[in-house]
């Protein structure tokens, strides 16, 4: 084997490997985005369609679905330009970057406690409070617009920025690390038709941050002093505060540790079934 060979060989596994992890990058945020994930799965029918249409002869429907697939991608960058823009931008900022901080195994357990606690003072209080947590996708662009706090996560803190009449209590906070970044940030409310109509703007921003990013939002309603949680596109309401505690835990442990923990499971399954 010559070295042109070998560096040939070089440049189409680098080649490749770029492609795959621009694919892998942009289904990711596919997934995490219920928009796009819609958008997805109404693309992936129509071509589903005009393949069932080719195959049975359906021309009248063929014809139809041609003039779909020739405008339709025009149409959809058109009218998605925003969540276009939000997965480019989300695809620089990811953890691919390094810039994210991972935390221990006891700053995790400070992080839930001290929000914990700050939820557990403020729903006995009826004290209005959303917070933020970012994961792997950044909220830069919402830190930008909001103001810099840039301290240690406290509950106090936390409880001090939402009591009332204070400038900031109408935002949310927003936590990177075990950080509090920012305060009094203006999250995107959700459209979904769904959402509960007793909901106010609060929980509805929740539910919105979490369907465009990963991040994972609490809220504590100022009416009923009720938690819920923002997670993967749904908002989960009137939890307990140990159902809080139990899901930031399960959704802050690190990927790696929760494929660990599936292996596990599976080992054991497997042992179950062999008795």
């Amino acid at each position: 084997m010559t070295l042109d060979s070998i560096i040939m060989i070089i440049k189409k596994i680098i080649d490749i490997s770029i492609v795959w992890i621009l694919i892998y990058q942009i289904l990711k945020n596919i997934r995490n985005n219920v928009k796009l994930s819609l958008l997805f799965k109404g693309v992936a029918i129509i071509l589903i369609l005009k393949i069932a249409s080719d195959m049975f002869g359906l021309s009248t429907t063929g014809l139809l679905l041609e003039y779909v697939i020739m405008w339709g991608p025009l149409a959809l960058i058109i009218i998605f330009q925003p969540e276009i823009r939000n997965v480019l931008e989300q695809l620089g900022r990811t953890q691919l970057l390094g810039r994210h901080k991972i935390l221990t195994v006891d700053e995790r357990e400070r992080l839930v406690y001290e929000i914990v606690q700050a939820v557990d003072y403020m729903r006995k209080a009826r004290i209005g409070a959303l917070i933020v947590i970012e994961r792997d996708y950044s909220l830069l662009n919402y830190i930008e617009k909001a103001k810099k706090v840039y301290a240690d996560l406290s509950s106090d803190l936390l409880i001090s920025i939402f009591f009332p009449n204070n400038p900031l209590h109408d935002g949310g906070v927003i936590i990177q690390g075990n950080k509090i970044t920012c305060a009094g940030a203006v999250f995107p409310t959700t459209s979904s038709t769904k959402v509960n109509k007793r909901f106010g703007t609060r929980h509805r921003a929740a539910l919105g941050i979490v369907e465009e990013t990963d991040a994972i939002s609490v809220v504590v309603s100022e009416e009923t002093g009720r938690l819920s949680v923002g997670v993967k596109g749904e908002l989960f309401y009137n939890l307990s505060l140990d159902d809080v505690r139990m899901m930031l835990i399960d959704e802050l442990r690190p990927k790696q540790m929760e494929d660990y923990l599936e292996e596990e499971a599976n080992e054991e399954d497997i042992y179950e079934e062999d008795k």
